[in-house]
């Protein structure tokens, strides 16, 4: 495999194609942190405006790190996996001298694998590390033709010179052309180089993980409201956030004011939307106003069934 070529090639084209992204804009690496963290399993067209709100209300680690949970969660509300926002405030608050410098001291932050350590370190530090997501796995594995040995052959073409430019341009392949479904090959700067291209198996390549089948379960919610206010509850799921409660003893569901799907890993609810009334409420539910309602980490669900009513 030439390397020099296929480094040259991918440059090339990065420079020439590359999205203009807020995270690229910038050498912070406590902004670049926040991004990557963002960006696990969530969409870079989601991620954009909970980055920029996120920045602005939290600019820099020591404002992260006094800051209420539940502002943090509220910030974070509608991105999910909400352990990331968490151990974003926990990290933050171990960076009394400021943001690590080396991959081992970012390795070492909560919630930080060896994929963002690699990332951080590369372009806010310029150090030499391959950092190898979902992308990357995909486009090394095409181009060797092989699912083996994919960190040792990312380590190999790593760009020295400059290693944060190097890795974008791999995720940002791996992104736009490389595709996981129907990679477009036509217009992918290495398809010379790519071994999977060669042999006919770029849909082979890297080889499909099982996914578990899906669960389907249906859940009812209820819209309890008293003097202009509605009743929640600690949510089940996600913690530290607010639920639509579910039935109980004391509540009389009325009929179904509407209803949405909603997917979680491998389970897929359907949630019917009651209004309802009680006698009385358990003691861990709350009322909350509707000033109050933009202001508390509310669940995706939650959020989900009170936008489909029509108040």
């Amino acid at each position: 495999m030439r390397q020099t070529d296929i480094r040259r090639a991918l440059i090339r084209w990065y420079e020439r194609v590359r999205r203009d992204l807020p995270w690229r804009r910038t050498r912070d690496p406590y902004a670049i942190w926040i991004s990557e963290i963002m960006l696990q399993q969530t969409r870079v067209a989601a991620v954009i405006p909970y980055y920029e709100n996120f920045l602005a209300a939290f600019p820099d680690a020591a404002a992260l790190a006094c800051a209420p949970e539940e502002q943090v969660l509220a910030m974070w509300a509608g991105l999910g996996y909400y352990s990331r926002a968490r151990n974003l405030q926990k990290a933050a608050r171990t960076m009394d001298g400021g943001f690590p410098a080396n991959y081992e001291s970012i390795r070492d932050l909560a919630g930080v694998g060896e994929y963002t350590a690699a990332a951080i370190s590369s372009i806010a530090f310029g150090l030499p590390h391959a950092a190898v997501d979902g992308n990357v796995r995909r486009v090394i594995a095409r181009l060797t033709g092989s699912d083996a040995g994919i960190q040792p052959h990312a380590d190999s073409l790593l760009d020295r010179s400059d290693p944060g430019r190097w890795n974008q341009a791999v995720m940002e392949l791996g992104a736009t052309v490389c595709l996981p479904r129907d990679p477009l090959c036509d217009h992918c700067p290495l398809a010379g180089f790519c071994g999977a291209r060669r042999e006919g198996r770029q849909s082979e390549l890297p080889a499909k993980r099982a996914k578990p089948e899906p669960v389907h379960l249906t859940r009812t919610l209820l819209v309890i409201r008293r003097r202009g206010r509605v009743a929640l509850t600690p949510s089940a799921l996600v913690r530290g956030f607010w639920d639509l409660p579910e039935p109980f003893d004391t509540a009389a569901p009325g009929p179904v004011l509407a209803s949405f799907r909603h997917t979680i890993t491998h389970r897929r609810y359907t949630f019917e939307v009651r209004r309802a009334v009680a006698k009385s409420i358990p003691k861990n539910l709350r009322w909350f106003d509707g000033e109050t309602l933009s202001e508390i980490p509310l669940s995706t669900i939650a959020r989900k069934a009170l936008g489909c009513l029509v108040v």
